[in-house]
């Protein structure tokens, strides 16, 4: 049992050697939620879940029926769903290979820690499809430790975002300004 405060809020949660950051709330993770936190209604997708740090601390604030997590992972699944009871809240948790077995829409935040990859094809998936994912004034919210490629695919996808530097990660924060992918500079 690991006990960890993001925020004001109180999570109590169990983890496995087998999930990313067993040890705890990674040091990304809590820049990313410390940069943008939660906020009281939001519809929210924990795209990546893992344990379920991001999604358990998301339905604190906004409610479970507002939240949506998702991993790829069987066992991150399990455990996120122990952890959300564990914890008195009840998000939507489903297994997904990032959005290819998740048809939910609509939400106003989606957060993730994707996993880093020297060919970015997971993190690419993640903020294209995510794009088409978020209502129009939606945020895109990932940390990461490379800044370069993330910050030019996310302009290059929602025409901006905004970067913020805490603990040595990068937090970006991208909205969605029009029904269409940004418009390619000539």
């Amino acid at each position: 049992m690991i006990s960890d405060t993001i925020n004001g809020i109180e999570l109590r949660m169990n983890t496995s050697r087998d999930l990313f950051s067993p040890s705890g709330l990674d040091l990304g993770t809590r820049a990313m939620l410390e940069t943008r936190p939660a906020q009281a209604g939001e519809r929210v997708l924990d795209l990546g879940c893992g344990a379920g740090w991001v999604g358990i601390y998301a339905a604190k604030i906004s409610g479970g029926e507002n939240v949506v997590m998702c991993d790829v992972s069987e066992g991150a699944v399990e455990c996120s769903k122990e952890n959300a009871q564990l914890n008195g809240v009840f998000p939507k948790i489903v297994l997904s290979d990032g959005f290819l077995g998740l048809s939910d829409t609509g939400f106003h935040v989606i957060y993730s820690n994707p996993p880093y990859q020297t060919d970015f094809k997971i993190a690419k998936h993640f903020i294209e499809k995510g794009f088409n994912r978020l209502v129009l004034g939606g945020k895109m919210v990932m940390v990461v430790k490379r800044r370069a490629w993330y910050e030019n695919k996310l302009r290059a996808i929602f025409g901006g975002c905004r970067v913020f530097e805490k603990y040595g990660y990068f937090v970006f924060i991208a909205e969605k300004r029009s029904a269409s992918y940004a418009p390619k500079k000539k």
